[in-house]
This record gives C-alpha cells, structure tokens and sequence, in this order.
C-alpha cells in the first residue's frame, strides 16, 4: 500500500465514523437515554461500508474517464465519492426516519 492508498483509506474510515455520528445525533435529539443500533441500522451501515468499498475500486476508473488526458492520482476520485456518500447518506437516513425505519432506538 502506497501513502495515497492509506490517506484514503483513513478518509474511508472517517466517513463511516461521520455517518455514524450524524445519525445518531439525529436520534438523539428525539430521546434520551443509550441509544443501540437496531437490525435496520446494521444493514444501513452494511450498504455505506459496500458503497465506500465499491469507490475504492471504481473510483479511479471513473477518474480516468472524467478526466482522461490528465494524471489524475486515485486518491482524488476516491475522496470525491467518499463526500458524495456522505452527503447522500444524509437524505437516505431522512427518508428512512420519516418512514419509521429506526435506525437507533433508545434501549429499554
């Protein structure tokens, strides 16, 4: 693995950790108390770790072909799509909430 590759991967990982965060203060701002992530919840965090995966390795494709006379490095493509999943994540986790899919739920 090469410097790009582990900044990129460490970008990866602060995504998921932001997505994380996001939502569960989105939960937080309704209840109080421990706040546990529900089966919902697994298979929504499952998606973003496939999305973000799925960047990682089309990402630099999609690069060369946005911009194919340049020398573009991997590390560009990936952080765009790590954002775009970020912020992506943000209306996902909307519409789930005003579906009544819980993403957290405060413990019993």
């Amino acid at each position: 693995m090469n410097t790009q590759d582990i900044v990129s991967a460490v970008t990866a990982l602060f995504m998921v950790g932001m997505i994380w965060l996001r939502t569960r203060v989105q939960y937080s701002r309704q209840a109080r108390g421990v706040l546990r992530l529900q089966p919902a919840g697994r298979i929504y965090f499952a998606i973003v770790v496939v999305v973000l995966l799925l960047g990682w390795l089309v990402a630099p494709a999609i690069g060369r072909l946005v911009w194919p006379d340049t020398d573009v490095t991997p590390m560009l493509p990936r952080g765009i799509w790590f954002l775009a999943t970020y912020y992506l994540s943000i209306p996902a986790s909307r519409v789930l909430k005003s579906r009544g899919v819980e993403v957290f739920k405060v413990a019993s």
